[in-house]
């Protein structure tokens, strides 16, 4: 397997692209996936992607905000019959890379849970917020555990950001 810039010039990667967006995101991308994966190739995004024999199996992305200090995680997909087998681990790095090339210090991202699988959801973030961040679950496989593995910290909530008693999970991590 190989981890490289994306190849933008690569029409057959770019589909594969918005096909992982769809096979990961349906709700959000079923309808939009080749534009969203089109802006996560613009010239002031970066993206990387993971192939193995000559199939596209992850692709992770970063937006630059805040000038070029902070940087958005958007998206990080890695084909379902691939995960698990730390190609989102070796995204994820060689993301951060080319992020802290760029000037950056810090990558953040949300992970939205609208499908009730932390302990956040379901319940009134408006009390008790930062207990209930302290004393998060994983309740059913949610990305937020693997993003601590790989060093970000839980930095807030937007409660109800999906929906009432669906928070989208702010997490944050320094690069540099």
């Amino acid at each position: 397997m190989q981890i490289s810039m994306f190849d933008k010039s690569n029409k057959k990667y770019i589909k594969e692209a918005s096909e992982l967006l769809i096979e990961s995101f349906p709700h959000c991308y079923s309808d939009s996936a080749l534009e969203e994966v089109e802006m996560c190739l613009s010239e002031d995004r970066i993206a990387v992607m993971a192939v193995e024999n000559n199939q596209l199996v992850g692709f992770a992305g970063a937006i630059p905000q805040y000038g070029v200090t902070g940087w958005e995680l958007h998206p990080l997909v890695v084909r379902k019959s691939h995960q698990f087998k730390g190609i989102g681990t070796l995204l994820i790095k060689a993301l951060e890379q080319e992020v802290a090339k760029r000037g950056g210090v810090t990558i953040y991202l949300g992970t939205d849970d609208e499908f009730n699988k932390t302990s956040l959801s379901n319940c009134n973030l408006y009390e008790d917020l930062f207990d209930k961040i302290a004393n998060i679950k994983n309740l059913d496989k949610h990305p937020y555990e693997f993003y601590l593995k790989m060093g970000y910290k839980i930095v807030g909530v937007i409660p109800d950001a999906n929906g009432i008693g669906k928070p989208d999970i702010m997490m944050a991590k320094k690069i540099i």
